[in-house]
């Protein structure tokens, strides 16, 4: 190019200045020409930004990013002098991250850290940087130390987390008891305690080897309890079903407490430790068992004391003596325990078992109380113990609570429960009787006599009540269907109980049930849903005939399934057996023992079914056309002396329910039926082959002469019948197998007391499946009424299964705090739960109701608390 400056014109600058700023713009103008380049900028310096690191602490996560300025971004970072302390790394991105796991101590790591830029040529800085890594902090880690024993060898270990070891432990507030010091070094807490000291507050300090030093107290409390440990539980035995709670309370002079564990395993303590005063809530396990409760000492584990525990499955006393067998036996009870004679080595003794409490009902207590358990009422969940009085009340209490609680209670004859307005009890004694000849044998009134059932599956209780019209013109019984939980009528009940039966004893065609003149004695029966009723006389007053009656319910009621009069052309004939129920067998047949009146079964012409003095096998037809067309007398027994009892008023029917059981016999198994009455024969019967009426003794499959008159009814158990007949001893008949064929012998008898008056205990059995067999007998003779040998309390006893010795009774104590209420003829305990309920007739003496202050109660006895 030929510069301007050669043409010989004078210069002038400032022209020039602007035009060469014209020519740079044409030469960037895109066309591939330049005039002159323009130079690179240039980058700004690059260093490192970053003046100081943050603290890091051994153990704790560390990370802090690096920073830079200048330069040409992306940075890269490396160390260029130095390490990072352990556990650290360098990103290339820098960040420096990790977790410590060692301290710099006092002198920080001095660190040489260089970033690169990404320019180019690339420019690079250092920066020296110090960090520095703290300990770990220093944190005290016991947080309660054991309690210690006088003259017992003592150690105990300090901890702490953290710092700079070695650790260095004093003592800071208070001092050791005396015999204990502490090792500095190591903490330990060691020696032979002098001296009790209940919960000596100390304070701890631990300082590390830092710098500088971290330091940490602790307040901790050291107990020292006496060279003797005691501990006491309250309750010192318990009883409880599945599930069930209890308090548990303890008294100890160790200051630390004890510790709660059972054996076998299971269940729950809340809380697990208890302060001497204090209590734990114990939860039952879910199996049943016998267990061990175990208190042990904090600061001795060597010393415990312990509680007898006894968990039971049964889920309720539904019935009549437990079951359909009418056996008597609960083997589902494992807390009720033979002492032995003299009241030591078991549960059931003078020094453990007696009177808990009371509950008050509104009259005499006939029927036998029933039991459910794990009942939820009001919210709560409960055992329940269900009580009848003969004022036609039914009450519902809790079954372990002392003082007893009433859940709910109702009357049957109100109209909430079916009843007309203004509905009264029935009156009975020997003056203004309205049923009966007015010899009193119930006093003062008739309501509920017979015992009711329940069915658990749907909650429902049934029981027949008895009551009148104001004027006593129109008697009325009914059959309830009681919701357990609240005590009111289920849906479209009750029933009002009317029948008829084919039969000339009133004078026609037709026999008619009559609600004055029966009397609801016997039990009820609830067999495959199916409720039976049966009825005898009161003090034989004709006309009266054995009726038993059997009723479904269902959505719209009752319906009455089955009607049988025993003797509906003779009369008499009453199904009553002292209280007891039917009883069934595994085929579903009814077995009902009957009272005096004519027989005349054998008879080749009608009439021929009247079956005075009898026992009965029924069965039930599935769809009878009628009531009276159900029930069908498929075998039967009757004594061949028949005629002679009923002239003599030796009743067959006096005893109670025929009990059934399988019994041992050669290479097999027996089905046998057991009854006996006023002739004082206990029959043994083949439940196959009952054996008819010809040649019957040579045909029962053992018949027992006892030399007493039964009025009660047998229990068995173990293959041995329990028999407590009128004026004799409780007696046991042991089934032989050694000898052909098999045969019940006479095993024990029991000594005290030498005999029972009338009417004879019928004894009940609670067991824990074979073993622990207790044998419990009331004694009623006292019952009040006018043919009673006296009024008095009802004696409850117990009897070693095996041996037949007594080990209890309830006139045992003194000051008579285990006496019962006035008996009242017939009843039966019931036993559950390892307690036995009793109904009495309180403190009325026979006379008018109201004219004591207690007209009706249930005694519970069971294990004493303390």
């Amino acid at each position: 190019m030929t510069s301007i400056y050669s043409r010989g014109a004078v210069a002038r600058p400032l022209a020039g200045l602007v035009l060469i700023a014209a020519l740079s713009a044409c030469g960037s103008s895109g066309d591939g020409g330049s005039i002159a380049s323009k130079p690179p900028p240039t980058a700004t310096p690059l260093s490192v930004s970053t003046s100081s690191l943050p603290q890091g602490q051994v153990g704790a996560s560390y990370s802090t990013p690096l920073a830079a300025a200048g330069g040409t971004p992306p940075y890269h970072w490396t160390l260029a002098s130095g390490a990072l302390p352990a556990g650290l790394m360098l990103a290339a991105s820098g960040t420096i991250a990790g977790t410590p796991s060692a301290a710099t101590n006092a002198n920080a790591a001095l660190i040489g850290l260089k970033v690169t830029d990404s320019g180019s040529p690339a420019q690079s800085s250092t920066r020296t940087l110090s960090l520095t890594v703290a300990p770990s902090a220093l944190v005290v880690t016991t947080t309660s130390l054991a309690g210690a024993q006088v003259g017992k060898a003592y150690t105990a270990t300090l901890t702490a987390t953290g710092g700079t070891p070695p650790l260095t432990w004093s003592v800071a507030a208070g001092s050791l008891p005396a015999g204990l010091s502490l090792t500095p070094s190591s903490g330990v807490i060691a020696g032979t305690p002098q001296a009790a000291v209940n919960s000596d507050a100390l304070t701890f300090a631990v300082a590390d080897s830092s710098v500088p030093t971290q330091q940490k107290t602790v307040n901790l409390a050291l107990t020292v309890a006496s060279s003797n440990i005691s501990i006491a539980i309250s309750p010192r035995s318990a009883a409880l079903t599945l599930g069930q709670t209890i308090k548990l309370s303890v008294t100890t002079n160790d200051p630390a407490g004890v510790t709660w564990s059972l054996t076998p395993a299971g269940g729950s303590f809340a809380p697990v430790q208890s302060a001497n005063g204090t209590s734990t809530t114990f939860t039952a396990p879910g199996t049943a068992g016998t267990y061990t409760i175990t208190a042990t000492s904090i600061t001795n584990p060597a010393q415990s004391n312990t509680v007898a525990l006894g968990v039971t499955d049964l889920a309720g006393v539904f019935t009549y003596r437990n079951d359909g067998a009418r056996d008597g036996v609960n083997a589902q009870e494992y807390a009720l325990t033979a002492a032995g004679s003299g009241g030591t080595g078991g549960s059931v003794g003078t020094a453990t078992f007696g009177k808990l409490f009371t509950c008050i009902a509104d009259g005499a207590v006939y029927a036998q109380p029933l039991w459910a358990a794990n009942l939820t009422i009001n919210g709560a969940v409960h055992n329940v113990v269900f009580v009848a009085s003969a004022h036609d009340s039914l009450y519902a209490f809790d079954a372990d609570a002392n003082p007893c609680v009433q859940l709910w209670s109702v009357s049957l004859i109100d109209t909430a429960h079916g009843a007309n307005s203004g509905e009264v009890t029935v009156p009975s004694g020997t003056s203004g009787h309205l049923v009966g000849v007015g010899y009193g044998d119930i006093t003062p009134e008739v309501g509920v006599i017979g015992t009711p059932v329940i069915d658990s599956s749907s909650g429902t209780l049934y029981v027949v009540s008895k009551s009148m019209d104001p004027t006593g013109t129109n008697f009325y019984q009914r059959l309830h269907a009681i919701d357990v939980t609240t005590g009111s009528e289920k849906a479209h009940s009750p029933v009002l109980i009317q029948g008829t039966f084919p039969g000339t004893g009133d004078g026609t065609l037709t026999t008619t049930f009559s609600a004055r003149q029966e009397n609801q004695r016997a039990g009820l029966a609830l067999i495959n849903g199916t409720v039976y009723v049966a009825w005898a006389a009161h003090e034989d007053a004709s006309p009266y005939y054995g009726w038993l009656m059997g009723y479904t319910y269902g959505s719209s009621g009752f319906t009455q399934v089955s009607a049988l009069n025993v003797t509906p052309n003779v009369q008499y004939g009453g199904i009553w057996m002292g209280g007891g129920a039917p009883s069934v067998d595994a085929n579903g047949h009814l077995y009902v023992i009957t009272g005096n009146g004519g027989f005349d079964a054998t008879s080749s012409s009608a009439p021929n079914n009247d079956y005075g003095d009898s026992l009965l096998q029924l069965s039930a037809a599935p769809n009878p056309t009628t009531p009276s067309a159900a029930f069908t007398v498929s075998q039967y027994f009757t004594p061949e002396d028949q005629a002679t009892d009923n002239a003599d008023d030796h009743d067959f029917g006096s005893g109670g329910a025929a009990v059934l059981a399988n019994v041992t016999s050669g290479t097999g198994t027996v089905g046998v039926v057991v009854g006996g009455g006023k002739d004082g024969s206990l029959y043994i019967l083949n439940q196959a082959s009952l054996g008819g009426f010809s040649n019957s003794d040579a045909t029962a499959w053992q018949k027992i002469a006892t030399g007493y008159l039964i009025f009660s009814t047998v229990s068995m158990w173990n293959d041995t019948i329990y028999l407590g007949p009128f004026n004799g001893p409780l007696t046991s008949y042991a089934l032989q197998t050694t000898t052909t064929p098999s045969r019940f012998v006479q095993q024990a008898q029991a000594t005290d007391p030498a005999k029972f008056g009338f009417p004879g205990p019928s004894p009940a059995i609670s067991a824990t499946g074979t073993t622990n067999g207790v044998v419990w007998a009331l004694d009623n003779s006292q019952y009040c009424t006018n043919q009673s040998q006296g009024c008095g309390p009802a004696v409850l006893h117990a009897y070693d299964a095996t041996s037949l010795a007594e080990l209890w009774n309830s006139s045992m104590a003194a000051g008579g705090v285990d006496t019962a209420g006035n008996a009242v003829k017939f009843t039966v305990p019931a036993i559950a739960n390892g307690k036995v309920y009793i109904g009495t007739r309180g403190n009325n003496t026979g006379g008018a109701l109201g004219s004591t202050s207690v007209a009706g109660e249930l005694d519970v006895y069971g294990l004493q608390p303390n």
